[in-house]
C-alpha cells in the first residue's frame, strides 16, 4: 500500500519541474556561441566538426512475450464482442471532474451502466450460473435419493442401448478433453500471471534505471558542449597567442615563389664568381711560370747565337757566310701579353670585394624575422582579442550558472524514491502473489480432478463392460467407472457455482482494465485522453513552455517513439531564435574590428645595393669582352718554334770545314741548340698545353657568367619589385586570412551546435520506452495472464453442464443394477400342433 501511496504523491508539479530544468538546459546549449576544438596547425587546414555526443547506453527494453499469446486474440475478441463501445473518454472526463461531490449525478450512473450493459448481461448470466447450479445439484441428488430422475438402479434393455451408450460416450469425452484443454490454459495461465508478478519488479527497475539514465544524460551532454566551448575559447587564444609562427608562416609561403629563386641565383652567381676568381689565380700562376721558362729558353739561344756568330766569324771557317741569314731567324720571341686578363681580373675582385653572400645572409634574415616581426606588431591587438575571448568564456560561465538543474534533480529523486518503495514492498507483493498462485493451483488442481474422474469413468467403464451381460452382474470395473462419473458430476455440482463467483470477479476486473485501460493505451486513445484540458490539474505544457502551439503528452509520446531531441518534441524553437543565439558575428565583432584596425607593417628590405648591381654589370661587360685570341696566337707561335732545323744546317756545315776546330765549335753549337730545344719540348709545351687548357675553360666561365648576371639581375629586380609593390597586400591578407581562420572555428562550432542541439542534444526514446514498458508490464503481462486465466476458468466452468448431464446419463450404463431385464436379440415362436384325421 506504501508504494500506491507513493505512485500517488507523484503530481504534475514534479512533472513541470522537470520540463522547466529541460527548457532551462536547452537555453544553456544556445547561449554557447563559441569555437570549435582542433589540435593546432602550422595553417588553417579547414574547421573540422567535432564529434558527435555519446548518446547513453540503455538496458534492454521489456519484451511483448508473456507465454499467453495464443489466449490474447481469443479474449480480446470475446471481451470486444461483450464492450464494442468506443473509449467513454466524455464520461471518464465527467466523472473526474464530479469526483469530489458527496453525491454523483444520476444521469452519469445511468451513462455508465448503459456502457457496461455487455458486462452487466454477463455478470446477470453469471450470477444466474451462481444461484441455479447449487439448486438444480440439490433437487437432483434429492430426486435421485427418492428413485426419480435416474436414481432407480434399473436399466431397461432395449435393441437401442449400444447406441446410445455409444453417443453419451462419445459426448462425454469430447466434453471432457473440452474441459481439460481449458483446464491447462489455467495452469498456463496461472504460471504466467506468476512469472509476470516476478519478473515486473525487475522489468520496473531496469524501467526507472533507464528514465535515471536520460535525466542523468541531459546534463552531462550540456557539460560536455559546455567544455567543448571551453576547449574551443582556449584554442583560439592560443592560435592568437602564437600568430607570429602560424601567420608569419604563411607570409614566408608567399614570399617564397619570388624571394627564394632569386636568392638562389644570387647564390650560384657568387659560388661561379668564387670559381672564375680561383680559375683566374691559376692562370695568372701559369703564365709566371711558363714566362720564367721562356726566358730562360730566350737567355740560352741568345748565348748559343752568339758563340754561333763568333764561330762564323773565323777566318779559317769555309762557306760561313752562306749560314749567317738563318742565323738571323735564329730568334726566340718569349713575350707573353694577355690586356683582357687583367681587365676581367679587376671586375672578378671588385664583385668578389662586395660580398654577396653578405647581401644573401641579409635578406634571408629578413625573411626568417617576419615570425617574430608579425608578434611585435601584433602584440596589443592580440592582448585585447584574448582579453575578449575571456569575457566570453567568463558570460558562457555566468550562463551556465543561471542555469540550475536542480529540478532534474527532484526528479532524479523522485526515481530513486520510487525504486526504494519498489525495494521495500517487494516482499509484501510477492507473499501476495505467492498465495495467489496457491489459490489459483488449488482451483486448477479441483478442475483437474473433475477431469480426471471423468477420463478414469471413460477409461474404466468400457474396459469391465460386457455388452450382452446382466445390468445386475456387471463387473467391479465397470462398476467403478459408472461411480467414477458421478463423482465427477458431484464435483462439479459443488465447486462450479463458487469457480464462476471468482471468474465473476476477475471478469469484471479484468475484462474493464483491458477495455478502458489497456485497448486504449495501445492505440492511443489514451494519450489524448489524458491531453483533455482540465483533466489533470496544472497540465499545460504549452504555457509552461511558453510555446505558442499546442503541444501535449501524445504529440511528446510521438516524438519520443521515434528518439527525437528535446528541440523538437517540445517546439523549443518557437521560444529560442537558434538562429540569433549562434550568429557568429555577434560574438566576435569585436576582436575582427581590433584586427581589422592593426596594421602589420614589415620594413622593407633591398636584396642588392645599386653599386653590387653596377659592379655585376662591370663583370658582366668584361666577360662579355674577355678575348684570347691573341694569347692563343702567342702560345701557337711558341710552340711552331723548332731548332733542330738550325741545328742540322749547323752539323751539315761541320762537315764541310777542314779545320777541326771550327768543326767541333759547330758540332757544339748545334748540340747545345738540340738540348735547347729539348728544353723546350719537356718544359715549355706541356705549360702551354696547360695554359691553353686553362685560357678555354675560362672563357666558357665568362660566357657563362655574362648569361648568369643578366639573369640574376633580372631575378633579383623582379623580387625586389614584389616586395616593394606587395609586401602590404600580402600582410593584410594574411592577417585577414588568420582572422577568418579564426572564425571559421566558431562558425564549424556554430554549426556543430546547431546539428547538437536541433538533433542529439535530449533524444527522449527512453520516456516512450518507460510508456512501453509500463504498457506491457501491466497491459502485455499482467493483465492478459488474469484474463486469460479467468476465461479458462469459465470455459471450464460452461462445459461442466453438458459434461455434469452427460456423465450422469453414461453412468447407468457402466454401474451395476439392482433389478434385472433382459433383452432377447431372436423371435419368440409358440408350439402349435400339427392336426391329425382319424379314421374309423
Amino acid at each position: 500500500m506504501a508504494l500506491c501511496e507513493n505512485m500517488r504523491s507523484w503530481r504534475w508539479q514534479g512533472s513541470a519541474a522537470a520540463f522547466r530544468a529541460v527548457v532551462g538546459v536547452m537555453v544553456l546549449l544556445l547561449g554557447l556561441s563559441s569555437a570549435r576544438s582542433v589540435p593546432p596547425q602550422a595553417a588553417c587546414s579547414g574547421a573540422a566538426t567535432p564529434q558527435n555526443l555519446t548518446q547513453p547506453q540503455y538496458k534492454e527494453a521489456v519484451k511483448e512475450d508473456t507465454g499467453v499469446g495464443f489466449m490474447a486474440p481469443v479474449v480480446q475478441s470475446f471481451l470486444h464482442t461483450v464492450q464494442p463501445n468506443p473509449f467513454p473518454a466524455d464520461l471518464i472526463l465527467k466523472l473526474v471532474q464530479d469526483f469530489d461531490h458527496t453525491q454523483l449525478n444520476q444521469e452519469y450512473i445511468k451513462e455508465a451502466l448503459v456502457y457496461e450493459v455487455g458486462f452487466l448481461v454477463c455478470v446477470a448470466i453469471g450470477i444466474l450460473y451462481i444461484v441455479l447450479m447449487p439448486i438444480v445439484g440439490f433437487f437432483l441428488a434429492c430426486c435421485r435419493c427418492c428413485g426419480n430422475c435416474g436414481g432407480k438402479m434399473y436399466q431397461k434393455q432395449t435393441s437401442a442401448i449400444h447406441c446410445r451408450r455409444r453417443t453419451l460416450y462419445w459426448s462425454a469425452f469430447v466434453t471432457t478433453i473440452i474441459i481439460l484443454a481449458g483446464n491447462i490454459c489455467m495452469f498456463i495461465s496461472n504460471e504466467a500471471l506468476k512469472v509476470s508478478v516476478d519478473q515486473s519488479p525487475m522489468e520496473l527497475s531496469n524501467t526507472v534505471d533507464n528514465i535515471h539514465t536520460f535525466l542523468t544524460s541531459v546534463p552531462q551532454q550540456v557539460d560536455n558542449v559546455v567544455n567543448e566551448s571551453y576547449r574551443t575559447v582556449d584554442e583560439v587564444t592560443k592560435n592568437l597567442q602564437e600568430i607570429g609562427p602560424l601567420m608569419g608562416t604563411e607570409i614566408q609561403k608567399r614570399f617564397r615563389g619570388t624571394l627564394d629563386p632569386a636568392l638562389q641565383s644570387v647564390k650560384l652567381l657568387d659560388q661561379e664568381i668564387v670559381h672564375t676568381s680561383a680559375q683566374l689565380n691559376n692562370l695568372n700562376s701559369s703564365l709566371v711560370q711558363l714566362q720564367s721558362s721562356l726566358d730562360r729558353i730566350q737567355a740560352n739561344v741568345t748565348a748559343v747565337k752568339n758563340r754561333i756568330n763568333q764561330t762564323l766569324s773565323k777566318p779559317k771557317c769555309g762557306n760561313c757566310s752562306n749560314l749567317r741569314p738563318e742565323l738571323q731567324k735564329l730568334t726566340v720571341d718569349t713575350s707573353i701579353s694577355f690586356p683582357s686578363l687583367n681587365e676581367f681580373q679587376s671586375a672578378v675582385n671588385e664583385v668578389i670585394k662586395a660580398n654577396l653572400q653578405s647581401q644573401i645572409n641579409e635578406a634571408e634574415d629578413y625573411f626568417q624575422s617576419i615570425p617574430q616581426r608579425v608578434t611585435n606588431e601584433t602584440k596589443d591587438v592580440v592582448q585585447r582579442s584574448k582579453q575578449q575571448l575571456q569575457d566570453i568564456k567568463m558570460q558562457i560561465s555566468q550562463v551556465s550558472s543561471k542555469i540550475s538543474l536542480s529540478d532534474l534533480n527532484d526528479v532524479t529523486a523522485s526515481l530513486n524514491q520510487l525504486q526504494t518503495e519498489i525495494d521495500r514492498n517487494m516482499p509484501q507483493v510477492e507473499r501476495v502473489e505467492h498465495i495467489r498462485w496457491g489459490v489459483c493451483v488449488a482451483l486448477c488442481c479441483v478442475v483437474l480432478l473433475v477431469v480426471v474422474c471423468y477420463l478414469l469413468g471413460l477409461i474404466l467403464g468400457p474396459l469391465g463392460l460386457t455388452p450382452n451381460s446382466d445390468p445386475t452382474k456387471r463387473s467391479c470395473t465397470a462398476d467403478c467407472g459408472g461411480t467414477f462419473l458421478m463423482m465427477g458430476a458431484g464435483l462439479s455440482f459443488f465447486f462450479s457455482w463458487l469457480f464462476m463467483i471468482a471468474v465473476l470477479v476477475l471478469f469484471v476486473l479484468g475484462g474493464n482494465v483491458y477495455t478502458l485501460v489497456c485497448k486504449p493505451w495501445s492505440d492511443g486513445q489514451l494519450l489524448k485522453f489524458l491531453d483533455t484540458p482540465g483533466l489533470i490539474p496544472e497540465l499545460d505544457i504549452s504555457s509552461t513552455l511558453g510555446l505558442k502551439t499546442k503541444v501535449n503528452i501524445s504529440d511528446i509520446y510521438r516524438d519520443c517513439e521515434e528518439n527525437q531531441p528535446l528541440w523538437t518534441t517540445l517546439h523549443l524553437y518557437e521560444i529560442v531564435d537558434l538562429g540569433d543565439l549562434l550568429n557568429v558575428s555577434k560574438y566576435t565583432e569585436e576582436i575582427q574590428q581590433h584586427f581589422e584596425s592593426t596594421d602589420i607593417i614589415l620594413s622593407s628590405v633591398t636584396l642588392l645595393s645599386a653599386e653590387v648591381k653596377n659592379k655585376l654589370i662591370s663583370i658582366s661587360t668584361k666577360a662579355k669582352d674577355f678575348d684570347t685570341t691573341a694569347i692563343t696566337q702567342q702560345v701557337n707561335d711558341i710552340s711552331s718554334i723548332n731548332l733542330n732545323s738550325t741545328a742540322d744546317k749547323l752539323d751539315e756545315l761541320a762537315g764541310h770545314q777542314r779545320d777541326p776546330e771550327i768543326q767541333t765549335e759547330l758540332q757544339n753549337e748545334a748540340r747545345d741548340l738540340r738540348q735547347i730545344q729539348a728544353d723546350i719540348e719537356t718544359t715549355v709545351i706541356p705549360q702551354l698545353g696547360k695554359l691553353n687548357s686553362t685560357i678555354k675553360i675560362l672563357q666558357s666561365t665568362a660566357e657563362k657568367i655574362n648569361g648568369t648576371v643578366g639573369e640574376v639581375l633580372s631575378s633579383v629586380g623582379a623580387a625586389q619589385d614584389f616586395l616593394n609593390t606587395n609586401t602590404t597586400q600580402i600582410v593584410k591578407t594574411e592577417s585577414r586570412t588568420f582572422l577568418d581562420c579564426q572564425l571559421e572555428y566558431f562558425i564549424a562550432y556554430a554549426d556543430w551546435a546547431n546539428v547538437t542541439i536541433t538533433q542529439q542534444v535530449g533524444r527522449c526514446g527512453p520516456v516512450a520506452g518507460a510508456v512501453d514498458s509500463a504498457e506491457i508490464i501491466l497491459c502485455a503481462y499482467m493483465v492478459e495472464s488474469l484474463n486469460a486465466f479467468w476465461f479458462s476458468l469459465g470455459w471450464c466452468m460452461i462445459f461442466f453442464i453438458p459434461g455434469i448431464i452427460f456423465s450422469i446419463k453414461l453412468a447407468k450404463y457402466y454401474r451395476r443394477m439392482k433389478y434385472s431385464d433382459v433383452h432377447e436379440n431372436r423371435i419368440l415362436m409358440n408350439h402349435i400342433p400339427r392336426a391329425q384325421m382319424k379314421f374309423t
